[in-house]
């Protein structure tokens, strides 16, 4: 009898536990667009384009234009994190369980610079991980020094 109470016990504190943790848990929203709605020279941008959250969050990517997705650099994750890759055009959710600094980009358009970043907890990278990350080319390494700048600006 107290074996079976003690393991109630138990369950009911992982249940509330889990419950506690998904109360606090935020949904971030990240638009996909043709056009900066801030600035309408900049085209094909992630906003916002830097993101800080933290670890149990969901980021939703909203298919605002078409021809967009979001994918996350395979070398551009913290070791051991979920990498993700969305179809075009289409909306995406993922939930960020690792710490650590995320880049990611859209497939079609990454090489013009749509590129973006979320920091998961506190801030581990720098641009110095762009640097080592032979996949990002083009006009994303500039956009990654821009937003690495952004970072730098951060509280």
């Amino acid at each position: 009898m107290f074996r079976k109470l003690l393991i109630a016990t138990g369950i009911v504190i992982l249940t509330s536990a889990v419950s506690i943790t998904s109360v606090w848990a935020a949904t971030h929203e990240v638009l996909m667009l043709n056009k900066d709605p801030d600035n309408k020279k900049l085209r094909n941008v992630f906003s916002p384009a830097v993101l800080k959250i933290e670890v149990g969050d969901t980021v939703k990517f909203i298919s605002t234009d078409k021809g967009h997705n979001t994918q996350s650099y395979k070398k551009g994750i913290p070791e051991g994190a979920e990498k993700w890759k969305s179809k075009i055009g289409k909306e995406f959710e993922i939930t960020f369980t690792t710490e650590g600094t995320y880049q990611y980009k859209c497939t079609p358009h990454a090489s013009m610079g749509m590129i973006g970043l979320i920091l998961v907890g506190d801030y581990t990278g720098n641009y110095d991980d762009v640097q080592k990350n032979k996949k990002v080319k083009g006009k994303a390494k500039k956009a990654f020094k821009e937003l690495y700048k952004q970072v730098d600006t951060m509280e």
